[in-house]
C-alpha cells in the first residue's frame, strides 16, 4: 500500500501536468487563430452584391429593439429585402416594425404575423412563415438582438463568390450594461470565441451562430428546409452542421456584429448560459466533454491543491494564467474589440470559475426555458414542447 499510494499521486500529478500543457497549447493556438482571421487585410469586391433576403424572427421586445432592427434597414447595398416575422398578433415588437416600415418606405420591408408551427423550436416556426415571401436566392438570418453597420451586407456576403461556400456566419461582441452582463460578455468574447477560432483552424467551421447565418436557398432546400431543423434546440448550429455534412464550406466572416443582450439578473443570466450549455452538450457531446481540457484555470488550481502548493506547481499555474490572460486580451480586446474584454479582461479567472460551474450544470437535466416556454431536450438534441 505504501508503494501504490505514491505511484497513484505521481500518476495524478502527471495527468494534471499534461492537462495544463494542453490548456497552454489551446490558448496559444487561439491567439494564432485570431491573428489568422483578423490580422490580415480583407479584400472587398464592390462589384459583387447579389440580391439578399434578410429574415428577422422576433419574439417580444429586446433591449434597444428599435436601434437593433433599424440597423438592418439602412444598408449600403443595392438590392435587399427584409422580412420581419412574428407569431403572436399582440407581440409588442409589431409596433416597432410598423414604424420602421413607415420610416424606410423606400426599402423592401415586410411584416408577417402567423402562428403556425412545423416543429418544437419556436424560432424555426417563426422563420418557416417567411419562406414563401422570400424573393432572393441568398437568405440571411440574424437574431433580433443583433446590431450592424451600413457595410454589413457588403462585407459578409463576399465569401459567396466561391460557389462551394454554402453558409457564412459571424463572430460577435456584446454591448452591455451592469456587472452581470459584463461577466456574461467576458465568457462570450474570451471563452466561446477562442473555441470557435481554434475549431476554424483545426477542422474548419462546421456550425453556425445565430448572430448571422447567410445561406444559399439551394443549400437550405438540399438539407430539407426548415423541417430539417424544426425540432432542434440549436437551430443555428444545425444550419451550419447539416450543409457541412453535405460537403459545403461554412465560412467564419471577419465581420464582427454587435450583440445587445437583455439586462437580466444573475439568476436569469445563469439560466440562459446553462441553456446554451445544454444545447452544446446535445449537439456536440464529445466536444462539450472536451471543454475541460481548455479550462487551464481550474486545472492548474487543482494541481496546486493536489501538490499542496509545491513550488513547481505554482510556477506552472503562473504560466497557465499568463497565457490565458494574454489569449483573453488578444481574442476579446484586440480581435473582437469587445468593450467588456478591453476594460475587464483581468476578471477572467473569476469568469473561468463561473464557466466551470455552468459547464457542470450543463450535464444535469434536459429541461430548459426559452422566452417563457418550458421545453425538453431529447438525447438527439431535439425538442419536446409537452413538458
Amino acid at each position: 500500500m505504501s508503494i501504490i499510494l505514491p505511484n497513484l499521486f505521481l500518476t495524478i500529478d502527471a495527468l494534471f501536468i499534461f492537462l495544463c500543457i494542453i490548456a497552454i497549447w489551446f490558448y496559444c493556438y487561439a491567439i494564432y487563430g485570431a491573428w489568422d482571421l483578423f490580422g490580415q487585410s480583407q479584400t472587398i469586391d464592390g462589384e459583387f452584391h447579389p440580391p439578399v433576403t434578410i429574415l428577422k424572427p422576433i419574439c417580444g421586445l429586446d433591449t434597444d429593439a428599435y436601434e437593433n432592427l433599424a440597423s438592418f434597414c439602412h444598408q449600403d447595398y443595392p438590392e435587399y429585402q427584409i422580412i420581419f416575422a412574428v407569431q403572436n398578433p399582440n407581440d409588442p415588437s409589431i409596433e416597432i416594425v410598423q414604424k420602421l416600415i413607415q420610416e424606410y418606405s423606400a426599402q423592401d420591408i415586410q411584416l408577417i404575423v402567423r402562428d403556425s408551427a412545423i416543429g418544437g423550436n419556436p424560432k424555426v416556426n417563426n422563420l418557416a412563415n417567411t419562406s414563401d415571401c422570400a424573393k432572393h436566392d441568398i437568405w440571411l438570418i440574424a437574431d433580433s438582438d443583433i446590431r450592424v453597420s451600413k457595410n454589413y451586407l457588403q462585407e459578409v456576403i463576399q465569401p459567396f463568390q466561391d460557389l462551394q461556400v454554402g453558409v457564412i456566419t459571424c463572430p460577435y461582441r456584446s454591448i452591455v450594461k451592469g456587472w452581470v452582463a459584463i461577466i456574461e460578455a467576458l465568457g462570450t468574447a474570451c471563452e466561446f470565441h477562442p473555441g470557435v477560432l481554434v475549431a476554424r483552424k483545426l477542422e474548419g467551421i462546421k456550425f453556425a451562430c445565430g448572430s448571422t447565418i447567410a445561406i444559399r436557398k439551394s443549400v437550405w432546400s438540399e438539407i430539407g428546409g426548415w423541417k430539417a431543423i424544426a425540432d432542434y434546440l440549436a437551430d443555428d448550429f444545425q444550419l451550419g452542421y447539416q450543409p457541412a455534412a453535405l460537403g459545403y464550406k461554412v465560412v467564419l466572416s471577419h465581420y464582427v456584429v454587435e450583440h445587445v443582450p437583455a439586462s437580466n439578473s444573475l439568476v436569469e443570466s445563469l439560466q440562459r448560459q446553462i441553456r446554451w450549455s445544454k444545447g452544446i452538450r446535445v449537439s456536440r457531446p464529445w466536444g462539450y466533454l472536451g471543454t475541460i481540457f481548455t479550462n487551464g484555470t481550474i486545472i492548474s488550481l487543482l494541481l496546486v491543491m493536489i501538490t499542496k502548493g509545491a513550488v513547481w506547481s505554482l510556477v506552472l499555474m503562473a504560466v497557465v494564467f499568463a497565457t490565458r490572460m494574454t489569449m483573453a486580451w488578444v481574442v476579446g480586446a484586440w480581435a473582437l474589440k469587445d468593450h467588456s474584454a478591453q476594460r475587464f479582461w483581468w476578471l477572467m479567472p473569476l469568469r473561468d470559475l463561473l464557466s466551470f460551474a455552468v459547464w457542470l450544470c450543463g450535464f444535469v437535466g434536459n429541461t430548459i426555458e426559452w422566452r417563457g416556454q418550458k421545453l425538453k431536450l431529447n438525447r438527439d438534441g431535439k425538442l419536446d414542447i409537452n413538458v
